[in-house]
């Protein structure tokens, strides 16, 4: 399985942006997708996740409301779009898959590079 996260940037606080993360997988539509992030001299932590075909979507509290995850089976794709962005809200956003997944990063076997997210105040 490999992972390829893009669309990270540059963006004010207040504004929005999305991330996506393409996969190479026979079943992508059979894994758990999940979104992480990880500040500068922080742990990585969960964001958010999707389940099988849509089935059913998580949220950390710290975005709920801000940021909706979502994914295209046919495509192979899993989206963040984050919106009413923070200052707080920078840090490397990774895409991760796992047949089961769950928030933490060790529930994820399958991780892509990272892509930037950085809120200017």
């Amino acid at each position: 399985v490999q992972l390829q996260a893009s669309g990270g940037g540059l963006v004010q606080a207040g504004g929005s942006l999305r991330v996506s993360c393409a996969a190479s997988v026979r079943t992508f539509s059979e894994h758990v997708m999940g979104w992480f992030r990880q500040a500068p001299g922080k742990e990585r932590e969960f964001v958010a996740s999707i389940g099988w075909r849509s089935s059913s979507t998580s949220y950390s509290d710290s975005v709920k409301g801000r940021f909706t995850i979502s994914r295209d089976d046919a495509k192979k794709m899993v989206y963040l779009q984050l919106n009413s962005l923070k200052p707080e809200d920078t840090a490397v956003y990774y895409c991760a898959a796992d047949e089961s997944g769950g928030s933490s990063p060790a529930f994820f076997r399958y991780w892509g590079q990272g892509t930037l997210v950085t809120v200017s105040s």
